[in-house]
C-alpha cells in the first residue's frame, strides 16, 4: 500500500526498482528440477531462482506456509497430515497454482519436490495449462548411484550448530568430532545406507519415468551433476542461454 511504501527508504526503493528493471531482461521460465536425493538440486535451485528473478517453490515450504496462514488449502492439508495421510495431489497443485499467480512468481518459477510420479505430472500439466501457466522445461541432475551413496553416507553433522562434514571430502580434524567444540558428530538417519537405498529405489521406480515423460514432450534437459558445484552451475546457465 501507499502508506507502507512511505516507510521504505529511498535507497531500498531504488534497489528494488533497479532489480525489477534488470529482471525484465531475464528469461521467463517455469521449470521442474529432477534428480535423486543428493544430486545437488537443493544447492542450485535457490541460486538459480535468485539469478533469474524466479520464485523457488518447494512443496514442503508451501505446505508449511499455507498451514501457518490457516487457508482453506492449508487446513485441508493439515487435516490429512494430522491423520498420518499423504496430502492429496489436488491440494498440492492448488497451492502451486495459487503461488504462480503472485507477483514474485509471474516471471518464472522452479518446482522442487513435485511432481514425483507420472499421474502427478499429468494432473499438474492439465491444471496449469488450463490457466496458461504450463511447464516450460524439466532439468535432470544426473549422477550415478554409487557417487550419490558415497556423498550421502559420508555426511556427518554436529546437531547443536548444524556444521556439516564429510568423512572423505571434508573430514573433521579429529575423527567423528566437531572441530569447534570437540563434541561428537552424528550420521542422520536419512543419510544411512539402508534409508538411502529405499529413497533411491523409490526414485528409480516412480520418479525416473518422468524423464521419459518430459523427453517425449521435448522439454527435458540433462545436466551432469557429477562434477564441481561451479561447473554444474555453468552448465545450468547454458541451458537457458
Amino acid at each position: 500500500s501507499e502508506a507502507d511504501l512511505r516507510n521504505v527508504s529511498n535507497e531500498s526503493l531504488f534497489e528494488e526498482v533497479k532489480r525489477r528493471f534488470e529482471c525484465s531482461f531475464k528469461p521467463k521460465k517455469r521449470l521442474i528440477l529432477l534428480g535423486a536425493p543428493g544430486s545437488g538440486k537443493g544447492t542450485q535451485a535457490p541460486k538459480l531462482a535468485e539469478e533469474n528473478c524466479w520464485c523457488h517453490l518447494s512443496t514442503g515450504d508451501l505446505l508449511r506456509e499455507e498451514v501457518a496462514k490457516g487457508t482453506d488449502l492449508g487446513m485441508r492439508a493439515k487435516s490429512a497430515m494430522d491423520e498420518g495421510k499423504l496430502v492429496s495431489d489436488d491440494i498440492v497443485i492448488g497451492m502451486i497454482q495459487k503461488k504462480l499467480k503472485e507477483p514474485m512468481c509471474t516471471r518464472g518459477a522452479i518446482l522442487d519436490g513435485f511432481p514425483r510420479t507420472i499421474p502427478q505430472a499429468e494432473s499438474l500439466d492439465s491444471t496449469l495449462e488450463e490457466a496458461g501457466q504450463g511447464i516450460d522445461m524439466a532439468v535432470e541432475f544426473n549422477m550415478p548411484d554409487e557417487v550419490l551413496t558415497e556423498r550421502i553416507t559420508g555426511r556427518r553433522v554436529h546437531p547443536p550448530s548444524g556444521r556439516t562434514y564429510h568423512v572423505k571430502f571434508n573430514p573433521p580434524k579429529e575423527e567423528e568430532k566437531d572441530d569447534v567444540t570437540g563434541e561428537p558428530l552424528i550420521q542422520r538417519k536419512d543419510d544411512t545406507e539402508e534409508v538411502l537405498k529405499k529413497r533411491l529405489d523409490y526414485y528409480h521406480s516412480f520418479t525416473s519415468p518422468l524423464l521419459e515423460y518430459y523427453s517425449n514432450k521435448g522439454k527435458l534437459s540433462t545436466i551432469n551433476a557429477n562434477q564441481a558445484i561451479n561447473k554444474v552451475w555453468e552448465d545450468l546457465l547454458k541451458t537457458f542461454s
